[in-house]
């Protein structure tokens, strides 16, 4: 990657609609060049699909948490398979250090949330967990 692949990838997490047109207008380079480097980047896996990002209009009435999760060992896949099917239950990270999982959950309320917090506890194979409950965010960068 380049500074030009760099630069899109810029242009598009800031506006995945922004059509061929408008990036070789703001990048001043030909249209046929950003065109052959979205596909570039799309076929090597750097793009791996255009999305939409929420804001915070959208997120409100939902309540979001992070669980920390120590797992007893060997049972991480059994783990895993079981935080598949709770639905709120948005995105699952390994971590090092501490806890081997960094969960992600979102919720309508803390009825729900407590529930889901329940359930995970109550998993065999699940040593300890800590929740943190998100409150607003201040910085997001994420692409």
């Amino acid at each position: 990657m380049d500074d030009l692949d760099r630069n899109i990838i810029g242009l598009l997490s800031a506006d995945a609609r922004v059509s061929v047109a408008t990036l070789s207008r703001r990048l001043k380079v030909a249209r046929s060049t950003i065109q052959a480097r979205l596909e570039r980047l799309e076929t090597g896996g750097v793009i791996a699909g255009y999305t939409l990002k929420l804001g915070e209009a959208a997120r409100e009435g939902r309540l979001r948490a992070s669980v920390l999760l120590t797992i007893e060992p060997r049972s991480q896949a059994a783990v895993l398979a079981r935080l598949r099917s709770i639905a709120e239950i948005e995105r699952v990270f390994t971590t090092s250090g501490r806890f081997d999982f960094l969960v992600q959950v979102a919720c309508p309320n803390t009825q729900v949330l407590d529930s889901v917090l329940d359930q995970i506890g109550a998993m065999t194979g699940v040593r300890a967990s800590e929740s943190l409950i998100h409150l607003s965010t201040k910085i997001d960068r994420a692409v």
